[in-house]
């Protein structure tokens, strides 16, 4: 129920640290894919590797999400390829920390643009394909930052655009039930990408403080968020939908 043989999914933001180990889940059970990035040096380069270790067909395919042009772009060079889009993940997104009355109005645009409107760009323009399909999987990546206000840090705008994600999800997944298209989105907690990684080089306290405020003790890895999205992306999650699944070892439960 798990396995994506032939299945052709689409993944945003796939030469980050999240993007690149779904890729790499994702290629594993058999899927071909696209890796959608602004930055197209490293999605080729997650491109490579991959087809370097499987035996699948996956594609590099730049874009800027902001853009429902670009978009739409994007999407028809993928179908050009595949014929098809079986599964979409979006886990394009950017962050940012700083209080709310000092906050640029560039940085509120810039945070929602991103991280909210991208997603829906993406959800409408491979939705119009599933829907002539009659079947799909889209998985948005969201956060926890989505249901809880996360401390110390000020980050509104961020916290603002993931829970819009989530509502967006929610209300996609009912209108597009009735074409056999499940919508779904994944939460995750804390989780040492590089970017995060670098960060806490310099500022060691946020870790031990996240760290203390986890009941399993540790902060998540790229690869602890691969099987949630894979169940969701799979046969495995066929009547689950509008689900927001948190995976935070338990941080928002206290």
């Amino acid at each position: 129920m798990f396995r994506l043989d032939g299945k052709k999914a689409i993944i945003t933001g796939g030469g980050g640290g999240i993007g690149s180990a779904i890729a790499h889940g994702f290629v594993e059970l058999g899927a071909d894919l696209a890796l959608l990035d602004r930055d197209i040096t490293n999605a080729e380069k997650v491109s490579t590797d991959l087809k370097k270790e499987f035996p699948v067909k996956v594609l590099a395919i730049e874009v800027d999400v902001c853009s429902p042009k670009d978009v739409e772009k994007a999407v028809d060079s993928f179908m050009a390829v595949f014929g098809q889009v079986d599964i979409l993940v979006n886990c394009h997104g950017i962050g940012q920390w700083v209080a709310s009355e000092e906050m640029a109005e560039e940085d509120w645009r810039r945070m929602i643009d991103i991280n909210l409107n991208g997603v829906f760009f993406m959800c409408q323009a491979v939705g119009r394909h599933m829907i002539k399909n009659g079947q799909g999987k889209i998985v948005n990546i969201a956060s926890m930052s989505g249901t809880i206000v996360n401390t110390p840090q000020s980050q509104a705008h961020y916290n603002a655009s993931k829970a819009g994600v989530i509502m967006l999800t929610k209300s996609l997944a009912a209108e597009w039930a009735k074409h056999d298209i499940q919508v779904n989105s994944v939460s995750p907690g804390y989780t040492l990408t590089k970017m995060v990684t670098q960060f806490l080089k310099d500022q060691p306290q946020y870790k031990r403080d996240w760290e203390s405020r986890t009941p399993m003790g540790r902060l998540a890895t790229p690869s602890d968020i691969v099987g949630p999205v894979v169940f969701l992306a799979s046969e495995a999650s066929r009547y689950v939908t509008g689900h927001d699944l948190i995976v935070d070892g338990g941080y928002t439960i206290w």
